[in-house]
């Protein structure tokens, strides 16, 4: 029997996602960028260690723009991914667990995050 109805592709772009679904993306996205940010920190980290020249080496390396944005994109997800896990905390408590507490607190979760991470390139720069 041939089921001519049921969907071959799913086009996500089709979908309009609520303001929670897109902010635990973002969470997850974030976490997979911490995964890989750590592996660049311990890299800078084992430089810094290895001698005298080597860490002066990564001391000039920092100070170039490409260098900033990159450390600039880890604080970013790492205070984003900060913020959110806050939220699942609150949520496993039982706060905000409505759809308008659910609604209100992706609207919390993006507005600190922004001024945390604006404040950490401020920092960083």
């Amino acid at each position: 029997m041939k089921r001519d109805n049921r969907p071959v592709n799913l086009d996500l772009t089709q979908f309009s996602f609520p303001l929670p679904a897109i902010t635990s993306i973002l969470h997850r996205i974030t976490g997979v960028i911490l995964l890989f940010g750590v592996g660049f920190l311990l890299w800078g980290l084992d430089q810094s260690l290895e001698s005298q020249q080597s860490f002066d080496a990564l001391i000039s390396l920092l100070d170039g723009f490409l260098a900033k944005l990159i450390v600039w994109g880890i604080l970013a997800a790492l205070l984003y991914h900060l913020v959110a896990g806050f939220k699942h905390l609150f949520m496993d408590l039982g706060i905000g667990e409505t759809l308008e507490g659910g609604q209100t607190g992706a609207k919390v979760v993006l507005v600190v995050a922004v001024v945390l991470i604006l404040a950490a390139g401020v920092w960083v720069w």
